[in-house]
C-alpha cells in the first residue's frame, strides 16, 4: 500500500459517508412532498418486509401529496398501514386503489425539532469523516514502522487526508445549511 493508495481510499469512504449523509437528509421532510420520504417504509409482502417502492407505484400527485399504488389489490391496507404506522406522522387515505398521502403543515416548534435532527445527522457524518481520517493516518504511521514509506510522506500523507477532512466537514456544514433553509421556509 502507498500514499496514494491510502489517500484514494480514504476519499471512496469519505465521499461514501457524504451520500449515505445525503440520503439521510432526504428522509427528513421540508413540508413539501416527494417521493423519497417514504422510500425507507417496509411492507409485509409474503411473508418477508420489501421496501414500498417495490410493490407500489410511487409519484406525487401535487407539492404536497404523494400517490401510492399499490400493485396488487390486496396490498392496499398492509401498504396504508405501513404508512400510518411509520415514524413520519403521516395520515393517509385510501380512494379506490390509490392511497393519497398528505404533508400536513409543519408547526414552528417542529421545525425547530427537524433542525435539531439535521444537525444530530451532520455531527454523526462528521464523526465517519473523522474516524476515517484517523484510520488513514494510522495505516501511514504502520508504513513508516514497516520503513515502507519516510516520515516526510506520512506528514504530507496526513496533510493530504487532512485537506480531504476540512473539504468533506465544508461539505457537510453546506448541505446542513441548505436543509435548514428548506425546513425554516414557510
Amino acid at each position: 500500500m502507498t500514499v496514494n493508495d491510502i489517500r484514494n481510499n480514504v476519499d471512496q469512504k469519505m465521499q461514501r459517508t457524504i451520500d449515505a449523509f445525503k440520503a439521510d437528509l432526504a428522509k427528513i421532510r421540508t413540508g413539501r412532498a416527494h417521493t423519497g420520504l417514504i422510500d425507507h417504509i417496509q411492507v409485509d409482502y409474503y411473508g418477508s418486509n420489501v421496501p414500498i417502492s417495490q410493490v407500489a407505484n410511487v409519484t406525487l400527485i401535487d407539492s404536497r401529496t404523494i400517490g401510492v399504488q399499490p400493485w396488487e389489490k390486496k396490498l392496499v391496507q398492509p401498504v396504508e398501514k405501513a404508512i400510518r404506522d411509520s415514524d413520519l406522522g403521516l395520515n393517509p387515505s385510501t380512494q379506490g386503489d390509490v392511497i393519497r398521502v398528505p404533508m400536513p403543515m409543519l408547526t414552528e416548534e417542529r421545525r425547530r425539532e427537524l433542525v435539531k435532527v439535521v444537525k444530530n445527522e451532520a455531527e454523526s457524518a462528521k464523526v465517519a469523516v473523522r474516524n476515517l481520517r484517523r484510520d488513514a493516518n494510522d495505516q501511514a504511521k504502520k508504513l513508516v514502522k514497516d520503513k515502507d514509506i519516510s516520515e516526510d510522506d506520512e506528514r504530507r500523507s496526513q496533510d493530504d487526508v487532512q485537506k480531504l477532512t476540512d473539504r468533506f466537514v465544508a461539505e457537510i456544514d453546506k448541505l446542513v445549511q441548505i436543509k435548514e433553509g428548506e425546513i425554516m421556509t414557510v
